[in-house]
């Protein structure tokens, strides 16, 4: 039965974290911690209470996504230091030629964004979009749409990017099957929204590299072999997927030693796998490139400026999660959904894309609706699979319609130097055919599984 006053309460409690954000121009963090406390008053939560779920959910959040975000952070600061981003970019793009080059800078964002956070991955690799148009004439949306479809895909869907592992963390998904399923849902999106869009839209629109863009510099001196960057992004990547299979039901009659079951669940966890990775990069991409440890430090230390705001994002998201819990909303919202037949892939599908739409921060969009799917969790008997395929639903609804409120809408804006009418045509059907697409996949894969 639908207790209509803590429905209230939820109501309210996003209608005013949509008026803070939006209106006020309040930042996320605050906004979603004083939109907690207000659920959780409505709610008729004593305030001893709400500041104990406030405690509890934070603290839960962050013990995991802290730590993977802090070590994701510092290994693609190496990355980006050393110019394997350009390194991996022109490899891939000597071995297909001109004519397959929007295929190969679709690869290349695919790839880059395991690592590196999508607007900085973005600005490594648009020189080489404007050398491609400038060598071809073509469209830059040809070559340009591919590289953010590949970063678009890979920032929202495969961990270790910060947006699923928020999300694998809220609501207790294993980052294993979510990285297997981000990438079984990622490929077609990626050729839909990549190279074949890029094919359309850019016989529409003849775009040229604008006169005002000062194009960065690219990193002189020798480049890192592509090889050493792909198996450096791969290995952290491969130890979770590794640790997943080992520890899951189809290992199970496996009668592997003791020993070795143990080494590969530890190297495998995400906290492991990360730190075998930096170092790595460390190493390979810094001391044996002759980087001095001193600007290694800094280079992390810097790094680290841009993943703290997303930590206590995250953070406030975990409370949020815990307050709709704790006043019994979650179970109210489950039993309604239950009642009125709706799946819980879609129900999180449609309330990230309500809020993507609404305030523009797919990072934002995620945590709401992790949050208020969370609870739902409780009443359902969802595999390891189905959970990362909702981590997968959550993050192809917080793609979709990108729009004006988007900081990702103006990126692209300025640098392929589009009028406002030409981004809505390229940027924002792009990200929308991501997110139908990636949707379509869920729901296909979960009949399956």
């Amino acid at each position: 039965m639908i207790d209509y006053s803590l429905l209230l309460a939820v109501v309210a409690g996003i209608a005013l974290l949509l008026f803070l954000i939006l209106y006020l121009k309040i930042q996320a963090f605050l906004s979603l911690l004083i939109s907690s406390i207000a659920v959780g008053l409505l709610a008729g939560l004593p305030a001893g209470e709400i500041l104990d779920s406030m405690r509890k959910g934070m603290g839960e959040t962050l013990g995991f996504v802290a730590t993977v975000v802090g070590l994701g952070a510092l290994f693609g600061a190496l990355l980006e230091h050393s110019g394997g981003a350009q390194s991996l970019a022109a490899h891939l793009l000597a071995r297909s030629g001109l004519k397959r080059a929007p295929w190969a800078m679709v690869l290349t964002g695919f790839v880059v964004a395991i690592p590196v956070f999508f607007d900085v991955a973005f600005i490594i690799l648009v020189p080489v979009v404007y050398a491609l148009q400038k060598k071809t004439g073509k469209s830059l949306l040809l070559f340009g749409i591919p590289l953010l479809a590949g970063l678009a895909i890979t920032h929202s869907f495969i961990p270790p990017t910060p947006g699923p592992v928020a999300v694998a963390d809220i609501i207790g998904a294993d980052l294993g099957w979510v990285i297997v399923m981000g990438f079984i849902a990622g490929i077609p999106a990626a050729l839909i929204s990549g190279p074949l869009f890029a094919r359309y839209i850019s016989s529409k629109i003849q775009v040229e590299v604008p006169e005002y863009i000062e194009i960065p510099e690219e990193k002189s001196g020798t480049l890192p072999s592509p090889a050493s960057i792909a198996a450096i992004i791969a290995v952290p990547i491969f130890l979770i997927v590794l640790n997943t299979v080992i520890t899951g039901p189809l290992m199970e009659g496996a009668k592997l030693p003791p020993a070795l079951t143990e080494t590969l669940t530890l190297i495998g966890h995400p906290f492991a796998a990360l730190i075998v990775a930096n170092l790595l990069a460390w190493y390979v991409l810094g001391i044996k490139r002759g980087v001095s440890r001193e600007k290694i430090h800094d280079i992390w230390s810097r790094s680290l400026a841009p993943a703290g705001l997303i930590i206590l994002l995250t953070g406030a998201g975990g409370v949020f999660k815990q307050i709709l819990i704790d006043t019994g909303a979650g179970t109210m919202l489950a039993e309604s959904l239950g009642g009125s037949g709706t799946s819980p892939m879609v129900f999180a599908f449609l309330t990230a894309a309500i809020v993507r739409i609404l305030q523009g921060s797919s990072t934002v969009a995620m945590i709401t609706s992790a949050g208020l799917t969370s609870p739902l969790l409780e009443a359902t008997a969802y595999s390891e699979p189905q959970m990362a395929l909702l981590v997968i639903a959550i993050a192809s609804g917080a793609t979709i319609l990108s729009h004006v409120n988007d900081s990702g809408f103006w990126l692209v804006n300025r640098y392929f130097g589009l009028t406002e009418k030409q981004t809505f045509r390229s940027w924002t059907v792009m990200e929308t055919l991501i997110a139908l697409t990636g949707l379509i996949v869920v729901l296909v894969l979960n009949s399956i599984f």
